[in-house]
């Protein structure tokens, strides 16, 4: 089944590039405080930064099928 017309399809961007393109277009920073590429420091000033902004991060739920 088709979602989009033909041709309208195109390639889907990668999450990276996603992020990528929104910090150069529009200084928005998406970063994962547990993203292997930073240091434990790093890390921990990302987590501080998103309780400070946005509160503590919920427990993860259980997902229920059916």
């Amino acid at each position: 089944m088709r979602w989009l017309p033909k041709g309208y399809g195109g390639e889907r961007r990668s999450a990276e590039e996603v992020k990528r393109e929104g910090w150069r277009e529009q200084g928005l920073l998406v970063v994962s405080p547990t993203d292997p590429r930073l240091t434990w420091p790093e890390r921990e000033l990302v987590r501080q930064l998103g309780e400070k902004l946005y509160g503590g991060r919920r427990p993860p739920t259980e997902q229920r099928h059916g």
